[in-house]
């Protein structure tokens, strides 16, 4: 399969980070002294950070800006991004693969920009993309068409040679929303979701290491 750009989620497509994710809204509410209802974290899945802070300052009466409701929730997760938040497999090799092809690359995500990179850098994985387009920047989430759109106009490559690698199911629907191809990538948090999302999808992979096998 020929393309020439792609536009890489990360939490829970390369990186195997959605375990620390799962509990944020809950441990934060926690933080500060709230009890939080058992729902609170499927509330927020589908939220960039921007609209879980937004969302919790109105639902909870949480004093403070939105920005400041934003570094919170960063200081709780950060230390993770930065020493143990680890690749899903076979990810290096897929990468360096697709760089050899001068395939340009993308990091588009929900996750705060120097968390991001902080990881890939860790992890030796920075350097494959050309650069890491967030949420928080754009003023948008994922689950709008026009965010991908304008990852691909960043990436500036023909919307029918850029491949979209998602593992969440309202990220993959925008994708496919905004007219482009996209490669599902297999994560446990998602696991309910599955059969819609082989539905959706251009392609699906349980790990990167399936690529090979379609070739």
């Amino acid at each position: 399969m020929k393309f020439k750009g792609a536009i890489f989620d990360l939490d829970g497509t390369l990186l195997d980070s959605m375990p620390f994710w799962e509990n944020l809204g809950s441990e934060y509410l926690k933080a500060k002294g709230i009890n939080p209802p058992k729902n609170i974290n499927e509330i927020l899945k589908t939220m960039s950070l921007n609209q879980a802070a937004e969302y919790l300052k109105k639902e909870y009466f949480i004093s403070g800006s939105e920005d400041e409701i934003i570094k919170e929730f960063i200081g709780l997760i950060e230390s993770q991004y930065r020493l143990k938040v680890p690749l899903k497999t076979a990810v290096l090799p897929f990468l360096h693969r697709l760089y050899k092809e001068n395939v340009r690359m993308c990091i588009a995500t929900a996750t705060d920009h120097e968390l991001a990179k902080a990881a890939l850098d860790r992890l030796n994985a920075a350097k494959y993309f050309d650069f890491i387009f967030t949420c928080s920047e754009s003023g948008m989430g994922k689950d709008t068409p026009e965010f991908f759109l304008k990852a691909l106009e960043l990436l500036d490559t023909p919307i029918h040679e850029t491949i979209v690698f998602e593992d969440a199911l309202y990220a993959i629907k925008s994708a496919k929303e905004a007219g482009l191809s996209v490669v599902a990538v297999y994560d446990k948090s998602s696991c309910e979701e599955q059969d819609e999302i082989k539905a959706i999808a251009d392609i699906y992979l349980n790990s990167f290491e399936d690529w090979e096998m379609m070739l």
